[in-house]
């Protein structure tokens, strides 16, 4: 906890705390209280930006930077990048939304487009990095970066204590990590529950294993296609995770449509799955449980949708 704290202290003059509130309407549809952490109500839209902001902030150094991403890891580092005088290089695969690409384009970084998907746009990352000598920054193995995205738990936990349940999307596994580690910490009885979509399951499959593994992508929710287990996630992950829920696409929609018409609150898919795993998942999550809407940067055709 002393490396959250201190980036509680680091982030404190770059991002205000965000809100938690619940809603009557959502509430009744899910059948108990439900608090939404509103993580979209960041500057990049996004919950990573914690994350990123922290990780720049301690490498003490002006080396550029890079990373892979599908989107909202990509404008995260981007964004800390240009509040920390750093140029930073980000490869994105061929198929990535236009919209997101332009976003990180639009905060000064580079972005490559390259591959099919994250496994080759991470392939290229280490490639160029070791050609150039730029630091190589992982979306999931870095401590930094889970230190930063445990300020949100750390907020939440303070705005509302007493929760039986805190529910977590999962791409790499930071935020479910950085929620293990702050609950342990500050209110041991809630318990944390991960969620990710059953056609990208490769976190959940890694931790229901107990050993990282490769899994084929075939989610349409961009913050969720990871193919593989992140190490450092899944170690904290293993003993302090309550239970991992796999909710199918057609679900997370479903949950994007109830924030937007109960909640006023836009989220990406990502976003919404927590609110999903709870509609699908009832008996895990107790009478009052938090939603992590970790992202509301809906790309055309989620919105279409």
């Amino acid at each position: 906890m002393t490396d959250v704290l201190s980036a509680r202290r680091r982030l404190a003059r770059h991002l205000p705390p965000t809100p938690a509130w619940s809603y009557p309407l959502l509430d009744d549809a899910a059948g108990r209280t439900v608090v939404v952490k509103h993580e979209n109500t960041q500057p990049t839209g996004a919950f990573k930006v914690r994350g990123a902001l922290n990780l720049l902030a301690c490498v003490g150094d002006d080396r550029p930077v890079v990373t892979y991403s599908t989107g909202n890891h990509a404008r995260a580092i981007a964004y800390a990048a240009r509040v920390h005088g750093v140029d930073a290089t980000i490869v994105m695969p061929a198929g990535a939304a236009e919209l997101k690409v332009r976003a990180v384009e639009a905060l000064g970084a580079k972005v490559e487009r390259h591959g099919a998907g994250m496994p080759e746009a991470e392939a290229h990352a280490n490639d160029l990095a070791a050609a150039t000598g730029a630091r190589i920054v992982s979306p999931g193995d870095e401590p930094a970066l889970v230190a930063g995205v445990a300020t949100a738990y750390l907020e939440l936990f303070e705005q509302h204590p007493g929760l039986d349940t805190v529910v977590v999307p999962v791409g790499s596994g930071t935020g479910a990590a950085a929620a293990c580690l702050v609950a342990a910490a500050v209110s041991p009885r809630t318990r944390v529950v991960a969620v990710q979509s059953g056609a990208a399951p490769a976190a959940h499959d890694s931790w229901r294993a107990g050993t990282c593994l490769r899994r084929a992508i075939g989610t349409r929710v961009d913050g969720l296609a990871t193919g593989r287990g992140f190490e450092l996630p899944q170690r904290l992950l293993r003993d302090r995770l309550a239970d991992f829920v796999l909710v199918d696409d057609d679900a997370i929609d479903d949950a994007r449509r109830l924030l937007a018409r109960r909640a006023h609150t836009q989220a990406e898919g990502a976003g919404a799955a927590a609110l999903a795993a709870v509609l699908a998942r009832p008996e895990l999550m107790g009478p009052a449980v938090a939603v992590m809407v970790t992202g509301g940067n809906a790309t055309e055709a989620e919105l279409t949708r």
